[in-house]
Formats: C-alpha cells, structure tokens, sequence
C-alpha cells in the first residue's frame, strides 16, 4: 500500500478518535428520563404580593434522529393567558438536542419578556478534546450579533445541564453542596451553578404530595452569581420537577407540575 495513503488513512482514524473524545467527556448516563417524557404545569405570578393564575407550561422529552444519529430532543415551552397579557408578557419557547448520554448538540431560545424579544441558538462540536460553540442572537429589530468558543471543560445550555442533573446521584449531599460549570447562550458564555438546598415536602397541582429536593440555578450577573430558577425535584430516580420558582426581571413566577406521562421509573416520592 502507498505509504502517503496509510498516512491520510491513520490522519482520518486520529480525526475521528479526537471528535469522539472530545464528545464522550462531555457525557453522562442518563438514568432519570426516557424518550416519551411529557410534564405539564400551571404557572402563577406575583401580582403585588397576590399569586394569580398567569398561564401554563409544557415540556416533553422524546427521542428522535439528529443529524443522523439518535438523539433526545427535550421541549420547555410558557404560555400566558390572555387577561394576564397585561400584567406582563412571557412568552418561552426552549429547545435542546443532546446525544442520547446527554452531551449537548444544539439548543434554541426564542424569549417574549415583556417588550423584549430575542432568539437565541446554540450549535455544539467536539474535536481534539475540547467543545466547540457557535453562537448567536436575533435581536428584535431583526439584527443578529454572532460569536464562537472554544473550552477544555464541557459546555451547556440552561436546557442540557438541567437534563444532565436529573441523573445525577445526591447520596452525600449536604446543604450548600455547589456543582459549577459554563452555559452557553446567543450572547456568550456564562459561569453559572447548582446548589443543594436540602429537602422539602411540596404539594403539586394534581393534588398529591410530593417529597423534593430542592435545587437552586444561578449565572453570573454584574460581577455576582444571582439566583435564575429554584427547582423542587422528586426524591427518587426520575427526579421529575415538581414546582420551579422563576425570578424574573420584572417579578418572580412559580409553577406547579399539574400532570406527568411517561416517566421512566416508579415514583416512590409521593408522601402519603
């Protein structure tokens, strides 16, 4: 065999051996969810100091083909009722694609809040041992600002690590026990953490109990690690949401899980 083909053959092995370590690092068994994973919820908002009905929200988990690989394509989308249009505006539409041991391949935001609307996407690569993003926002007035980035370490959407932590296993945990990592938006990327908060009993909208633990988002903003979302998680192997506590920039929103369908394994946190 000519010498310089054995040379493009080994040069293509090495290419492929690169990308697939670069994917695998930034992977993790996913024991939490199956592919036919649909949770509703009832979202209220804080409307001086009174929790009013405001809307609903969705969000399934299924797996589907991704560029030709199978993949999990989890869905969170918000909606507001009408005759609270008015008190404000939110309007989520969340889409992620991760590979089905959850490393991240692309991730798209289009945010209504209030008068401001953007469209976020997120497309992810893995070559040489490092992830690679390219980024962008559509702003509004129609212009889109781009950028891109390169990392040693693993990085997320708000969507694929929230996937990724409803595997993770808490046994140990103390309260205050903080997991940081990187997320990636239109805009850039961010530093940003999960603590533990312990654990707590929460009624949901189907009327059962549930015991939870209680998980809170944060991301850095001015210089500090401001609290995004606070999530109340089933005390069992699928982890599921059971009320998320959403501070927002103009008021803070709570919802509470109403019904699920399709979850993997048995719920042996409902409090009797």
């Amino acid at each position: 065999m000519n010498p310089s083909i054995l040379k493009i053959a080994f040069a293509i092995m090495l290419a492929v051996f690169t990308s697939l370590k670069g994917e695998a690092q930034c992977t993790y068994k996913n024991t939490a969810f199956q592919g036919n994973e649909f949770l509703t919820y009832n979202l209220y908002y804080n409307w001086k100091f009174v929790w009013v009905k405001a809307g609903t929200a969705s969000m399934s988990t299924v797996q589907t083909v991704y560029h030709g690989k199978q993949a999990y394509r989890a869905s969170l989308t918000t909606r507001v009722l009408k005759k609270v249009e008015e008190m404000f505006m939110l309007r989520d539409t969340l889409l992620s694609y991760t590979t089905t041991d959850l490393a991240p391949l692309y991730f798209r935001k289009g945010a209504r809040e209030g008068k401001r609307y953007t469209v976020d996407e997120v497309f992810y690569s893995y070559q040489g041992g490092k992830s690679h993003t390219r980024q962008q926002r559509r702003h509004g007035d129609g212009t889109v600002s781009r950028e891109s980035h390169t990392s040693s370490t693993c990085l997320y959407d708000m969507l694929s690590i929230f996937l990724r932590s409803r595997s993770f296993d808490t046994t140990g945990w103390k309260t205050g026990h903080t997991l940081n990592f990187s997320i990636a938006d239109g805009k850039g990327i961010t530093p940003a953490q999960l603590r533990y908060g312990g654990k707590e009993n929460i009624k949901a909208d189907n009327g059962k109990k549930y015991r939870c633990l209680k998980l809170s988002y944060y991301e850095k903003e001015k210089g500090k690690m401001t609290e995004i979302v606070r999530f109340y998680v089933t005390d069992d192997q699928n982890h599921v949401p059971i009320r998320l506590d959403m501070f927002l920039r103009f008021g803070s929103a709570k919802a509470y899980l109403v019904n699920m369908k399709g979850t993997r394994n048995p719920i042996t946190s409902v409090v009797k």
